[in-house]
């Protein structure tokens, strides 16, 4: 499992620079996206333009007290978007160095002939040799050989990973290192568009685009300030009404402590945090709508092979019908197997070697390779006018007319179901449509999948393995992995009607998978992670990336979302019920001249209606910083049912954004009066 890395909230190193960027964001370009917060500086600009002049009653230092703490809303509502966005940018400083000064030893010509080139130089179709101690130039996919690739400037683990040519682990990133023999690599990116400069765009936040939980809640924040607005302009009426008047100072000064600027100024800086804290988890958003999304996933479809299980299925027997030797179909089985490059058909090569000496060593020039595909599901090799096939049971079958009739076929069924009901996987061998046995494939469970599973259960997630094997084995690998429902003999049409079906009954669905026949349903379903150990279509395909490749982190990004939307619905709680509380506290205290009757209201004793706008401005900017850490951290999330959920947060975020105003708002009054501020 990733190991999040902790860094203190409020270092110099994340702070100075943070400051800076503050000042920076008050361009009004930059302040539009954010209208509470573009309001509020346009208030403090004009309380500024304000301040010669002398006739509303107000002395020069109260109403520069005002126009500070003011632009100090404005500022700490930035700085907390530039530390959110701070942290993001020391990540991506270390993604930059694992890229920096790249050379490659570009293919030319014939045999290993190769020339040093930059990095920068490579495009899509280059090969590319990577030998021992060389770091990997650029994303591709391996063809040849097989090498231990430390993946540590990417995932932060040091041990060691395998990727090799065919098969779900052929994927290769930039900055990377080889550390043990050679491969060579396909150059799938062209320059600046690897897997690496994504991250570090993400990570930086310079693609990060509102999503539709911000805008919605943007929309509701523009709604409160235009009605605050309105009540506000109402004020000089009543004022006139009762043979008084309201300085501009004052209203302008009320507006800003009405209108909801915690919770405007703290939202971009909790998508920002959401997205930094899924990467100190190893996963890779590509957006933080797919974050948001994580949270409300109600069902997870997973591909077995290699998310489930370890992938290297094992060869471990070889079982003959009635009327062929075992030899006989270990060579045939080994001739079907000498092309495929994948870890089964090697292991196959491998059994048929040590255990019945079958010396052939390579195929014939004449032989003609058949390749496997996800709709036939077969694969072989034929001979001059002899055909070999190995693949799935009823593929098999299928493809030889008649043989499903058969005796063979029938014991070749009881054979395959025994193998199937031991969790393993059966392959068919067929020659020129006689059919000749099965090979027993080990699949191997990831150790500690069954308890993770039984805690994304008590999360509301039902899990479905998805598989192209025949339903007793997938049955038998569903019930040692603890599931709670699978899909057998699935081909990527089949993964997209089950998603698609899913969604249309109103649920959210979060998909794992790495082979490129998972594209398509990692691109379908709301939540698509990627393992990274996957091909480079499936990490295309995903709105994630788990860097450390363990399908069970969705129980840490479904945490993390929940925690994301958690903190914000708290945060815009707490942001409303003090906005309503600052309003009951301060009018009283505000109109008491003018309307004595409401002295009784005045329950919190302010001194002077000036010591309360006052007061009331200090504590609108002192709360921004104050919340930074709770935005940056999130919200603590236990799993538990949604109703005891919303309880605890309206207790203590409602409750507490109503009582919170009264204390800090009185305390800061006291401190006023001591002073002779007001």
């Amino acid at each position: 499992m990733a190991r999040a890395h902790s860094k203190s909230l409020f270092t110099a190193d994340l702070i100075l620079p943070a400051i800076g960027d503050a000042f920076r964001k008050l361009d009004p370009r930059q302040l539009v996206r954010n209208p509470v917060m573009f309001v509020t500086a346009v208030v403090a600009l004009l309380l500024t333009a304000l301040l010669a002049v002398g006739s509303d009653g107000l002395t020069l230092g109260f109403k520069l007290q005002l126009v500070v703490w003011l632009w100090l809303t404005v500022l700490f509502g930035t700085f907390a978007e530039a530390l959110a966005e701070g942290r993001g940018k020391a990540q991506a400083a270390s993604l930059r160095d694992a890229k920096a000064e790249l050379r490659a030893k570009l293919l030319i010509g014939v045999a290993d002939a190769w020339e040093l080139v930059p990095a920068s130089r490579l495009s899509i179709g280059d090969v590319v040799l990577v030998e021992t101690g060389d770091l990997i130039p650029s994303d591709g996919e391996v063809i040849a050989g097989v090498a231990s690739v430390n993946e540590a400037a990417i995932t932060g683990e040091s041990a060691p990973v395998i990727r090799e040519a065919g098969g779900d682990r052929s994927a290769v990133t930039a900055g990377t290192r080889v550390i043990s023999d050679s491969i060579r690599v396909r150059v799938t990116v062209n320059p600046g568009q690897g897997f690496l400069d994504r991250m570090i765009a993400l990570v930086e936040g310079a693609e990060r685009q509102k999503t539709p939980n911000e805008i919605a809640l943007t929309i509701l924040l523009v709604g409160l300030t235009i009605i605050f607005l309105i009540a506000v302009g109402t004020v000089p009426g009543f004022a006139a009404y009762a043979g008084g008047s309201i300085p501009v100072s004052i209203l302008a000064a009320l507006l800003i402590t009405l209108i909801p600027t915690t919770i405007a100024a703290l939202l971009s800086a909790i998508g920002i945090a959401g997205m930094d804290r899924l990467v100190r988890f190893n996963v890779l958003a590509k957006s933080g709508r797919a974050v948001e999304a994580a949270g409300d996933v109600d069902v997870l479809l997973l591909d077995k092979t290699g998310t489930i299980t370890i992938g290297d299925r094992q060869a471990s027997e070889f079982r003959a019908v009635a009327g062929v030797s075992l030899s006989e179909l270990a060579e045939a089985a080994l001739l079907a197997s000498l092309a495929d490059e994948t870890p089964e058909g090697r292991s196959i090569v491998t059994l048929a070697r040590e255990r019945f000496g079958v010396a052939t060593a390579r195929l014939p020039d004449d032989a003609e390779v058949i390749p496997f595909t996800a709709q036939t599901r077969i694969s072989g090799v034929q001979i001059g006018a002899t055909l070999i096939q190995k693949g799935a049971v009823d593929s098999i079958l299928r493809a030889n007319a008649g043989a499903g009739e058969t005796a063979a076929a029938t014991e070749l069924r009881r054979a395959t179901d025994e193998i199937a009901r031991a969790g393993g996987t059966p392959l068919a061998v067929a020659m020129d449509g006689r059919l000749l046995g099965a090979i027993f494939l080990k699949d191997v469970v990831k150790a500690g999948i069954r308890e993770r599973f039984g805690e994304l259960r008590t999360m509301g997630i039902r899990t479905v393995m998805v598989t192209g094997d025949n339903p007793l084995t997938a049955a038998a690998i569903a019930a040692e992995a603890g599931v709670d429902d699978f899909l057998a003999q699935a081909t990527p049409e089949d993964k997209l009607a089950l998603i698609r079906k899913e969604q249309q009954g109103g649920k959210l669905v979060a998909m794992c998978g790495d082979g490129t026949n998972d594209a398509p349903a990692l691109a379908q379903a709301d939540v698509g992670v990627a393992m990274n150990t996957g091909t480079q279509a499936a990490r295309e395909a995903g709105n994630m990336v788990d860097l450390d490749s363990d399908p069970t982190k969705l129980i840490e990004v479904v945490g993390l979302g929940k925690q994301l939307l958690m903190t914000r619905g708290a945060l815009t709680t707490f942001s409303v019920a003090n906005d309503v509380a600052k309003y009951f506290a301060i009018i009283p205290a505000m109109f008491v001249a003018l309307y004595p009757g409401l002295g009784v209201l005045n329950v919190m004793g302010l001194a002077t209606p000036q010591s309360a706008i006052l007061s009331a401005i200090i504590f609108n900017a002192l709360i921004i910083p104050l919340l930074v850490p709770l935005a940056l951290k999130g919200v603590a999330y236990k799993p538990m049912a949604a109703g005891p959920l919303l309880a605890r947060n309206l207790a203590v975020y409602g409750l507490g954004g109503l009582l919170a105003p009264f204390a800090g708002i009185k305390l800061i009054d006291l401190a006023v009066g001591g002073l002779g501020l007001a």
